[in-house]
């Protein structure tokens, strides 16, 4: 039965898109305000495995069975997620922007964790694809997530700092 593996990719696919659609009126909103983005260098390669690993579960998972626990755990996860994005409000977006004088938010999940959108994230590429059956995958996503998390969460603490808003 083919049906359920479109549902759920069709799902995870339209919250992408509309994740992107809101993450670039927030940074045009910011920018607006004086904002500025710090280290975009790396952004690209956030961009390609993200869209990698979108691309390849299409190809490889469409018409797979899917585990119950997995898509549960991922369907979690996407409460989460929604509730980073509310405490972020305005805020939240794809790309590090530091908004001179804006305070660190520190609400939300972030009472708890310090990047909980990254923790999502890393929970994310290995749940969607295990959810499908696929170990190999989850642990190749995962391995490449780590490496571009790893630039990621050093520069955006940096320019946190930088700013003077992490203490």
């Amino acid at each position: 039965m083919m049906w359920p593996s479109i549902v759920l990719l069709t799902f995870v696919t339209a919250q992408r898109l509309s994740e992107l659609v809101i993450a670039r009126r927030n940074t045009m909103a910011l920018f607006a305000k004086g904002a500025r983005e710090i280290a975009a260098s790396h952004y690209p390669y956030i961009v390609a495995l993200h869209t990698g690993w979108l691309v390849g579960l299409w190809v490889l998972a469409t018409g797979q069975p899917i585990q119950l626990f997995w898509s549960g755990f991922f369907m979690a996860l996407q409460v989460l997620r929604l509730w980073v994005l509310v405490t972020l409000g305005e805020r939240w977006t794809t790309r590090i922007i530091i908004l001179p004088g804006a305070p660190l938010i520190e609400g939300g999940p972030y009472r708890f964790f310090k990047h909980p959108n990254y923790m999502i994230v890393i929970g994310e590429i290995a749940a969607l694809p295990l959810a499908f059956g696929m170990p190999l995958y989850a642990l190749v996503f995962s391995l490449l997530n780590a490496a571009v998390l790893t630039v990621r969460i050093r520069a955006e603490n940096a320019a946190l700092k930088s700013a003077m808003i992490l203490k």
